[in-house]
């Protein structure tokens, strides 16, 4: 047992890579990000990127999980050398700039309320778990503050570090690891709630407002009442296009679609009220209970489209 133990302390200290693995502080410092391509589930990234470590492994050959296109990495600061500089404290430093495309599969359901998560991945496919592991260096990651998004808030970013198993040995159980460090740099996107208040809620509000309006006339004007949801309900059917043509393709309605079938209901709702007071008209009953009906159908109809925007917005 005294033999083992020895053998055990001989070999850490002797030979520390096979004690636990390398450890390499890394960072990232956004410069520019654009290019956001939600139908072909892409974007651009514009990047500092470094790695401090000790140890003889090289941390910096490096692979991007998630890239469709790699198409500039250059060391940066050191006059095209890529040799590390030894730091004060006897640390290893190197230092890249990257610029790519990459991957990002953009999730509307909350169109025009959605948030994205961009995310930029990175692993050494040389090295498994077990020999090196990224560790997140938060002391200089960041986005360039003067970094702004044409439609886009963006609110802030993290690095965060984990183990990513493949799940397979790629054919090659001899060589191949399953288990990669991976560190993730995420930068949190949202449109402004102003985009969705003004652009996209106010235009068929008015519409809505203008269908209620049939119900405000009096019953014996049927083809002005008639003519005012019909209108509401064409001019909704061509604003929901306007907006539904820039968006990709996909299997489920987005938040605005809802508002959007709301509205398509509420408006047939007045639709089939303006015909039933008509009916009532011709029928020769009095005027006055028809009337005050319409009146209060009209207010019931406006409160339902704003509790049930609300509604959506918030719980939907």
């Amino acid at each position: 047992m005294r033999l083992l133990l020895l053998a055990f302390f001989v070999l850490q200290f002797a030979f520390p890579s096979m004690a636990q693995p390398q450890q390499v502080r890394t960072g990232i410092y956004l410069m520019n990000i654009y290019g956001l391509n939600m139908n072909e589930h892409s974007f651009y990234a514009d990047f500092y990127i470094w790695f401090k470590w000790r140890g003889r492994i090289d941390p910096s050959k490096i692979e991007f999980v998630n890239t469709i296109e790699k198409w500039s990495m250059a060391e940066a600061g050191f006059d095209g050398d890529s040799t590390p500089v030894t730091l004060k404290d006897g640390t290893k430093y190197k230092i890249m700039r990257v610029e790519g495309r990459f991957f990002h599969s953009f999730s509307l359901g909350r169109f025009p309320l959605d948030r994205h998560t961009l995310d930029i991945q990175v692993e050494n496919p040389e090295y498994p778990s077990d020999s090196l592991v990224y560790l997140p260096d938060t002391s200089g990651a960041d986005i360039r503050h003067t970094l702004r998004l044409v439609g886009w808030n963006m609110e802030g970013c993290q690095l965060t570090n984990s183990v990513h198993d493949y799940g397979t040995n790629f054919g090659n159980p001899q060589e191949n690891a399953r288990r990669y460090s991976n560190l993730t740099y995420t930068v949190e996107l949202a449109r402004p709630f102003s985009y969705f208040l003004l652009k996209m809620l106010l235009p068929i509000f008015i519409v809505m407002l203008i269908s209620l309006g049939a119900l405000l006339l009096h019953p014996s004007h049927i083809d002005t009442r008639a003519s005012l949801p019909i209108g509401g309900l064409l001019t909704a059917v061509f604003l929901q296009q306007s907006y539904s043509g820039a968006l990709p393709d996909s299997g489920y309605m987005v938040l605005m679609d809802k508002i959007y079938l709301l509205v398509y209901a509420l408006i047939s709702l007045v639709l089939w009220q303006v015909i039933r007071a008509g009916n009532d008209l011709a029928d020769h009953q009095s005027d006055v209970p028809i009337v005050r009906r319409e009146r209060q159908r009209a207010l019931l109809f406006l409160l339902i489209f704003i509790a049930g925007v609300l509604w959506l917005v918030v719980g939907g």
